[in-house]
């Protein structure tokens, strides 16, 4: 079978499958007020159970649990702890008289509904949360135990439909190999798990993979994404040659964390990561990463049911400053609408979002709420290195309004006698097709530009990577994209301004090389695909770089510039 090698390596070892638990709605209208009452009770209980379980894992002390670890349980306990959440299933038992069964599986599903539709993938994936909420919840309202709770022989591989979010921290992995999961994408809660502790892993593989029966023999390959069930001698001696390959090469990766990321002819470019908050700095610097590239402040405004204060923002701005280790950091404002909506701030409700009111149009529109985060970013500046970055722009008049406003803010902090940097850089984000064509212009305006693949190849090809019926179009190899990529950093470069990329295509070793010769100066990145982008940098030369993009740009369609990188990289 064929899956998303979401964390390499391979493994050989013994199925384990990990059931679904059933979630099936029984129909069972209440016939009195004496019922509801008791179903309401059911729920509370079943909550309460719930967080005290979670509660109970974040202090097992035999799990060692890491703060990535930790921070996925207290996500589990906001969730359950969710009053909107909670209002919509009482909402249920009392007035459409569902009994708490079919309350919580409605409630849930619609929530997991509603986050699986957002374009953002990290988001997306937080359906995930939602869903690991509900299950639960029902597990206790149906008195059914979990899968940490079982007991696993040596050499496992689980197989599962997917792995709840919570569960992945709180499985006793000693024994664990391997994972394959028949739904689940590159963010997926497995991804993280499996990555996190070295263990190769599959996602994504279809419903052919529930077919695997327990204790089959199943070699995983988390670097193809190629899942073998029941293999052959031969098969088993040719996969275990490979699996004695990839650990000499990690060994090999290991060696090159501290080791910069120059070319054979002396070409130095920068490795940043991407991250989400101060927490994520620990595995950045461990994988050699260089700064932050991208730090995401819209998860701040989340998951709440009000804006945060300026208080809030300065001291989650601060605590990133300060374990960056004056290392730079690329803070990127406000970035919601689109698929990134907060239930308190009323977006009026658009045809296409993606095409509407969002990024630096809502602040530049609502600058009470801009003024107020460049405040806390500003104040945070004097803790660390911290840079300013305003995503979505489109238009001159954007970046100079954003550019007033900092200013602004800055002649606030100096009247009220508060530490900033005063030469704090800004920066923008080219993901939409008119910044691109207009970077000569721009640049007169900004420090640094970052390019922003994922945006910028959904509007250049017009192609809704969602929709399957389009998705296959998406590709950051087309010869339109990477044109407007090689104008960017061209553009910027004759004004001497930096150039950075932290879209997908950053992480993606086939590009590397083209995105070098092109001339960028920093790729950013997840914390667990520096290693890899750095050994394609060191192994190569500048010059050939060069050559490469060269010949990619005579190509004309994405398929055969794909087909050439694969042969380069071998």
């Amino acid at each position: 079978m064929k899956g998303i090698g979401v964390s390499p390596g391979i493994s050989i070892g013994k199925a384990c499958i990990i059931e679904k638990i059933a979630t099936s709605v029984s129909g069972v209208l209440l016939k009195s007020e004496e019922e509801k009452e008791l179903e309401l009770k059911n729920f509370e209980t079943a909550v309460f159970e719930a967080v005290a379980e979670v509660e109970a894992l974040k202090l097992n002390e035999r799990l060692n649990l890491q703060s990535e670890d930790l921070e996925i349980l207290d996500v589990q306990i906001e969730f359950l702890s969710d009053e909107q959440i909670k209002s919509d299933v009482e909402d249920k038992i009392n007035v459409e008289l569902k009994n708490a069964n079919d309350a919580v599986i409605e409630v849930i599903g619609a929530a997991v509904g509603l986050f699986a539709s957002m374009e953002d993938e990290y988001f997306r994936a937080r359906a995930a949360d939602v869903q690991d909420t509900g299950t639960r919840i029902l597990r206790h309202l149906n008195h059914k135990m979990g899968a940490t709770n079982q007991l696993f022989d040596e050499n496992t591989i689980l197989i599962a439909e997917d792995i709840a979010p919570s569960d992945t921290v709180a499985l006793d992995i000693t024994k664990i190999v391997g994972f394959a999961t028949q739904l689940g994408g590159k963010t997926s809660h497995t991804a993280i798990l499996a990555k996190a502790k070295g263990i190769p892993a599959v996602v994504g593989c279809g419903a052919n993979l529930m077919q695997v029966n327990e204790n089959d023999t199943v070699i995983i390959d988390g670097t193809t994404g190629e899942v073998i069930v029941n293999p052959n001698a031969h098969t088993i001696e040719h996969y275990r040659a490979k699996q004695k390959q990839f650990s000499q090469e990690m060994a090999l990766l290991k060696q090159l964390n501290n080791l910069p990321a120059k070319t054979t002819d002396n070409r130095q470019v920068q490795l940043f990561a991407n991250i989400s908050n101060a927490d994520d700095l620990e595995l950045v610097f461990e994988n050699g990463g260089e700064g932050v590239g991208l730090l995401r402040t819209e998860l701040l405004f989340m998951g709440r049911d009000s804006f945060p204060s300026e208080e809030e923002q300065f001291r989650f701005y601060q605590q990133v400053a300060i374990k960056s280790k004056n290392k730079p950091v690329i803070v990127r404002t406000l970035d919601i609408g689109g698929d990134k909506q907060l239930d308190y701030f009323n977006i009026p409700k658009e045809n296409n979002p993606f095409l509407g009111y969002r990024a630096i149009r809502i602040c530049l529109n609502q600058q009470d709420i801009f003024k107020t985060q460049l405040k806390a970013i500003l104040r945070a500046s004097a803790f660390g290195n911290l840079k300013i970055m305003f995503p979505m722009i489109s238009n001159l008049s954007e970046v100079k309004q954003a550019k007033e406003c900092v200013n602004q803010v800055k002649s606030e902090l100096r009247n009220a006698g508060i530490e900033f940097n005063e030469s704090i850089e800004l920066g923008i984000m080219i993901e939409i097709p008119s910044a691109a064509l207009m970077a000569d212009i721009l640049a007169n305006e900004v420090d640094f530009f970052s390019i922003g693949t994922n945006d910028l190849c959904q509007y250049a090809l017009a192609v809704d990577r969602m929709n399957d019926n389009v998705s296959g179009l998406y590709t950051h190899f087309n010869p339109g994209v990477l044109r407007l990529i090689q104008t960017v950093i061209e553009q910027a470069h004759k004004q001497h301004v930096h150039v950075g990329m932290c879209g997908e295509m950053a992480s993606d070793p086939l590009a590397t090389l083209v995105l070098l010769g092109m001339g960028l100066d920093e790729f950013s990145m997840s914390a667990f695909s520096l290693p890899h982008i750095k050994k394609v940098i060191i192994s190569n030369s500048f010059s050939k770089a060069q050559d490469v993009v060269r010949k990619v740009m005579e190509m004309d369609n994405s398929e055969s510039i794909t087909a050439y990188l694969q042969e380069v990289l071998k």
